[in-house]
This record gives C-alpha cells, structure tokens and sequence, in this order.
C-alpha cells in the first residue's frame, strides 16, 4: 500500500524547502493536503513527482516547486479573499484555503468543476466556491479580489481579471514567451499592475490566454 504522507513529506522536503519556499503557512498547508486526492484517480501514483502533472487534454496540476514559489511570492494573508483561475481538480485551492480566508475557483471545464466541488468536500474543504465558467474571465461577482492565482501559463492577462484585482491586490502568473516561462508577481497600482520578474517555470498555456495574433500578409 503506498504512504502518502510519506510521499507528502518528502515532497515538501526535497521540493519545496530547498527551493527558498520559506513561508511557513504554505509549507504547512502543503504538508497537510493530501495532493493525490486531487488528481484523476489514474494518476495518484504521480501525483508526487517533481513535475507538473497531466489532468486533462492541455492541462497540468503544477509541479511542487512552481506551486510552492507562486504562493510564497504571492504572500497571503489570514483576511484575503483569493481567486484560483483554472482549479482543475481542487488542490491549489485547498491549500490556499488553509492560508487566506476564503478562495474562488474557476474552472471552465464542466467535468473538472465537478470533481473540484466532490474532492474538496470530501477533504472538508468549506471556504472555496468552485465556480465553473471561462478561465479568461474570472468572477466577476465575487470581485474584488485580494489576490489572483493563474494556474498554467499566459501569453498576456485578459484585461477582465485586472479589474477583478483590488487597489494594492497582488496577482501572480506564469508567463510563456516562445520556450521561455517566466513567473512574475504583480501589485496593482492605480488601475495598472506593475509586474517583477520572481523565477523561471513551465506550463502548457491556458485556455483563453494565448496573445491575439494580428493579421498578416
């Protein structure tokens, strides 16, 4: 029978730590949620491994070490309410949902949005609403937010999840630019986020984030 915690553990030990994730809130929260409850069944003997793990047709939970750094960099708080663009299954939101008050999960496919809602109540999970609708768009009912997560890289931000971010909010996002993915962290300041560089990452792109390409001759 295969030790999760275990795997959880080491996971945490040999990923996370020595990759200056230094927030104790995120380490714990990452040592707590059982990380192969949220991926399809057929996968749970992966669900450690150092890489981003396939769950759908162009879609990955994100390997340990780009998770862990995305949420240090993003620095939650107790209070904040968070939206998770492109939930998946659930897990990042369960373990935001450990640090920050409540999370809104988006998720556009309606299988994924399914099985998100059943695992996180089966872990317990009260303080995320899996919301199912375009990733691009966010929800924009719940707004504002005070941070935003992208799970899975972008060519550029949709302009709708700018106006979703609170004055002073942080977003954090992986940017793919040709074969390069960089993660950034940006502060919203007068209407505009002003992005920095935090490291280097690799995800397929998102739904609805690839960059518009004009039209040429």
């Amino acid at each position: 029978m295969t030790d999760f915690a275990q795997r959880r553990t080491m996971m945490v030990d040999t990923q996370v730590r020595p990759n200056e994730v230094t927030s104790y809130p995120v380490i714990e929260a990452m040592l707590s949620v059982p990380r192969e409850q949220f991926v399809p069944d057929a996968r749970r003997d992966v669900a450690y491994v150092g890489n981003n793990v396939a769950i759908a047709p162009g879609r990955v939970l994100l390997e340990p070490r780009t998770l862990g750094k995305m949420l240090d960099v993003l620095n939650l708080q107790g209070g904040d309410l968070v939206l998770d663009v492109g939930c998946g299954y659930g897990y990042t939101a369960a373990v935001i949902a450990r640090i920050a008050e409540a999370v809104v999960a988006v998720e556009e496919d309606a299988g994924m949005a399914a099985e998100a809602e059943s695992r996180l109540a089966a872990q317990d999970v009260f303080s995320v609403a899996v919301v199912k609708a375009a990733l691009a768009e966010g929800c924009p009912g719940q707004a504002p937010y005070d941070a935003i997560l992208i799970e899975g890289a972008v060519e550029e931000v949709p302009q709708a999840l700018i106006d979703q971010l609170r004055e002073g909010g942080r977003i954090v996002a992986l940017f793919r630019e040709d074969n390069l993915g960089t993660v950034r962290l940006g502060h919203k300041l007068d209407g505009r986020v002003n992005w920095r560089f935090a490291f280097n990452a690799a995800a397929p792109v998102l739904p609805g984030f690839a960059r518009q390409r004009g039209f040429v001759l």
